[in-house]
Formats: C-alpha cells, sequence, structure tokens
C-alpha cells in the first residue's frame, strides 16, 4: 500500500467522519442541530455584511500588484532560490498570493493547471493544489475576524499566522516531493 493510497483514503474517512459526526454529536447531546445551523447562517450573513469594506481594501490591493506587474518581478527574482527548494516559478505567485487572498490564489491556481505543458497533474499542479489546501488566507482571516469585533492591534497574530503560513508552504513542497517526486 503506498504513501499516496493511505493518504487519500485517511482523508476520504476524515471527511466522511466530519460531515456524519458533528451533526450526530450534536443530535446526541440534545442540540436542535438544524436551528442552530440556521442561527449561525444568520450570524455569518450580519459578519459578512459588516466585513466589506474591509474585503474590497484586500481585494483591490492584490489586484493592483498583480496588475502592475509587481507579482511577476518578484516571482522572477526569486525564481533561481525557489526552484532549488523545489518550488516551481509557475507556483511561486501562488505562495505568495495565499495568504493574501483566497480568491487570487485560486486564479493563480487556475492558470497553473490552464498552462500547456503544466496542468493539474505535472509536479506544479500538484504541488499548488497542495499549497491551496495546507495554508490560509491570513491577512484575509484577520481582517475578517478582527475587523468584525474591532480588534485593531493584531500584529502577534499576524506573525503567527505567517508563521503557519510558511510552515505549510514547507509541508506543501515536502509533501508532494514525497508523493510524486
Amino acid at each position: 500500500m503506498s504513501l499516496r493510497h493511505i493518504l487519500e483514503s485517511g482523508s476520504n474517512w476524515a471527511l466522511a467522519l466530519i460531515l456524519v459526526g458533528i451533526p450526530l454529536y450534536g443530535w446526541l447531546k440534545g442540540v436542535k442541530v438544524y436551528e442552530a445551523f440556521v442561527e449561525g447562517a444568520k450570524e455569518g450573513f450580519q459578519v459578512a455584511v459588516r466585513i466589506i469594506p474591509y474585503l474590497v481594501a484586500i481585494l483591490a490591493t492584490v489586484g493592483a500588484f498583480r496588475a502592475a506587474g509587481a507579482m511577476d518581478a518578484l516571482a522572477r527574482i526569486l525564481a533561481p532560490i525557489t526552484s532549488r527548494l523545489g518550488l516551481p516559478p509557475e507556483v511561486l505567485p501562488m505562495a505568495i498570493v495565499r495568504p493574501l487572498s483566497g480568491g487570487g490564489a485560486l486564479g493563480i491556481l487556475g492558470s497553473i493547471f490552464s498552462t500547456p505543458g503544466l496542468g493539474p497533474d505535472s509536479y506544479a499542479g500538484r504541488l499548488a493544489s497542495v499549497l491551496q489546501g495546507s495554508t490560509e488566507t491570513t491577512f484575509y482571516v484577520l481582517s475578517v475576524y478582527c475587523g468584525s469585533v474591532g480588534i485593531v492591534r493584531y500584529r502577534h497574530a499576524l506573525a503567527a499566522g505567517l508563521l503557519a503560513d510558511g510552515a505549510g508552504l514547507v509541508a506543501s513542497i515536502v509533501i508532494a516531493r514525497l508523493v510524486w517526486g
């Protein structure tokens, strides 16, 4: 049994356990699961309305960074170093954008998938897929959660989030190299 098969099987079982286990646990504890879900959805909508200005600011900044060509320039400068570490130049922009914007990172992932010679089955495509699932949109999360409750000093949370993103990037490279060479 290969490592790839073990990981795929384990992730399928974990997903099934989460989807069935959480509502079942709530039901066993006497929680009205559907009503709690609807109440949470209402609160989520109210939070979404409050955070729209923060989201617009982040998306505009990421868009301006990419449109100005700064993303491509940074990727060209760092490519000789990152290529030796197992991070292809095609994936480097995604590693940079991912802490800022999930939508921007997803757009870069789509362009990796549609690039001739790469695609979803290439090393770059697989690494980018693992990276997409292994890192977080740190600046987005901080602006949303801290902005929704009025926290303005979150420098320690930012440092912890960026450190976690770095660990996710390293783990993605290690896992992609182990599973797909």
